[in-house]
């Protein structure tokens, strides 16, 4: 009879959450856990009354002192060099479609330029509301570009002010969470938010890893009994609970999209899903220390190569020990361990021999500026033979010591004169080498945005137009020059000189054109 009655009453507590659940609107990224239900939306408000007469008239209507959850951000203008009032004169839906939209995976310099700008510290735009629209729309960009470290201390910023969107919030840091290696701290969060309402997969997780097996199974009865888990989600949810009933049985069938949660319940289950093949965001998952070597340096990589990882943890992850065979991978790994070696004894002439293969290895690998960062301080005091210079000096325009090693370079050819002057920001009196040097110079010699970015810029929507630059600067990696000088323009323009010149350099250096 307890047990009927407890039954009865989980069945009535989660019906709701698992209506709920299905009417909340799809996220921006398709992979999120359905974990809680979101509450269902307010009704519009009323439609404004028709205006007295035909001229037209458009008014943007804020509620002052409601909570704007849009301002939230980790990142103060002293260190974005964004202003605060990034947004100006914007309307919140199109920057949200803007920041939706947004692309930055051909450089590492727009990738870092579009992560700060979702973190920063802003005025939120005029007409933001309090549903948070647009900080949504920036931690979806973030899980999507896989920087889960930074969308979860933007939900934790979010979550000191009030009037955030928690469900919708809450459900992003669970899946975070779940790829992290901290899934009991969601679960004990999710415990102490009796708002909250867990979904059925969700509650029967987290109740499996407290312990409460036999209050897993009664959910798992009582979701089969309302019809609230799919054939597939059933499939794997009871081989989660009773493996050994399923013992010799073929796999479960993978659902699409694969979700964190799920992700999680098939490695208990000992059906773990290679993270190669998904979502970067999942690659932080083989960073724990249950994956195997391979994993974690496979992992590590497209997550370095994302600009979503330190690169000292990457260099952790190459060293931790020999490598185990060879060809792929380990010749990689050998490669840094060599060129780590000779640089940290300070032997020039042992780094003149191993640097070139070492930047090979991390050119193929699209490594370089996380290479670069890891050996710049130590390279540039290192005297060099003739030889090695120039791909020493190379190296050291794609680290933050680029204007140093500038200084300090006398360029041998008109090339490198050239990326000397980009690393200095001057460009006078220097001839540009190609064509792509071509479209980048007058970006520094004659700044000129073009029609669209600069009526952004005249229309007080910075942010807008910086995205827009991000954009061309991207797109002149296929080929697009006239993208390039207008997005090298702007953010000259807007003050971004250091993001300018360092995107400047990687499009000069790095072989990414297509």
């Amino acid at each position: 009879m307890g047990n009927d009655l407890l039954c009865g009453l989980l069945a009535l507590s989660l019906l709701g959450a698992g209506a709920a659940a299905a009417q909340q609107p799809m996220s921006a990224i398709d992979w999120l856990s359905e974990s809680v239900a979101t509450p269902a939306p307010l009704p519009p408000p009323p439609e404004p009354e028709v205006a007295p007469d035909a001229l037209p008239s458009e008014v943007t209507v804020t509620v002052l002192g409601q909570p704007t959850p849009d301002a939230t951000g980790v990142l103060p203008p002293a260190v974005s060099g964004l202003p605060r009032d990034l947004w100006g004169l914007g309307r919140r839906d199109e920057i949200a479609a803007a920041v939706a939209g947004a692309r930055a995976d051909a450089l590492p310099a727009t990738r870092a330029l579009l992560i700060t700008l979702l973190l920063a510290e802003t005025e939120p735009p005029a007409d933001s509301r309090g549903d948070g629209r647009l900080l949504l729309a920036r931690v979806d960009k973030l899980l999507e570009l896989g920087a889960l470290e930074e969308a979860a201390a933007l939900i934790e910023a979010a979550g000191r002010g009030s009037g955030a969107p928690a469900a919708e919030l809450f459900r992003r840091s669970v899946d975070v969470a779940m790829l992290t290696g901290t899934e009991d701290s969601a679960c004990a969060a999710m415990r102490a938010a009796p708002n909250l309402a867990p979904t059925f997969p969700a509650r029967i997780f987290c109740l499996a890893r407290a312990g409460d097996w036999n209050a897993a199974a009664l959910t798992l009865r009582t979701a089969q009994a309302l019809g609230h888990v799919g054939p597939a989600e059933d499939a794997i949810l009871s081989r989660f609970l009773d493996p050994d009933l399923y013992e010799g049985d073929a796999p479960p069938e993978l659902p699409s999209p694969m979700t964190p949660l799920v992700w999680r319940l098939l490695e208990a289950i000992g059906e773990g899903t290679p993270t190669s093949g998904l979502p970067l965001a999942f690659a932080h998952a083989d960073l724990r220390d249950n994956a195997g070597w391979r994993a974690q340096i496979e992992a590590a990589e497209r997550l370095a190569r994302g600009g979503v990882l330190d690169p000292n943890a990457l260099l952790g992850i190459y060293a931790a020990r020999l490598p185990a065979a060879s060809g792929g991978v380990w010749d990689r790994v050998e490669a840094f361990q060599r060129i780590e070696m000779a640089v940290n004894a300070g032997d020039p002439g042992a780094v003149a021999a191993s640097l070139p293969r070492a930047w090979a290895q991390m050119a193929a690998g699209e490594l370089e500026v996380p290479f670069a960062a890891l050996f710049a301080e130590r390279l540039i005091r290192l005297e060099l033979p003739p030889d090695a210079r120039a791909l020493a000096f190379r190296v050291l325009l794609l680290s933050p010591l680029a204007e140093k090693a500038a200084l300090g370079h006398s360029p041998a050819d008109e090339t490198e004169a050239f990326l000397a002057g980009l690393a200095r920001g001057d460009l006078g009196g220097i001839r540009a080498p190609d064509s792509l040097a071509r479209a980048i110079a007058p970006a520094f010699t004659d700044p000129d945005p073009g029609e669209e970015l600069s009526a952004l810029l005249a229309e007080d929507r910075l942010g807008e137009a910086v995205l827009g630059a991000i954009e061309r600067i991207e797109r002149g990696v296929t080929g697009d020059l006239r993208g390039v000088t207008e997005g090298l323009s702007l953010l000259r323009q807007a003050g971004l000189e250091s993001a300018a010149r360092r995107a400047a350099l990687e499009l000069m250096i790095l072989e990414r054109r297509g």
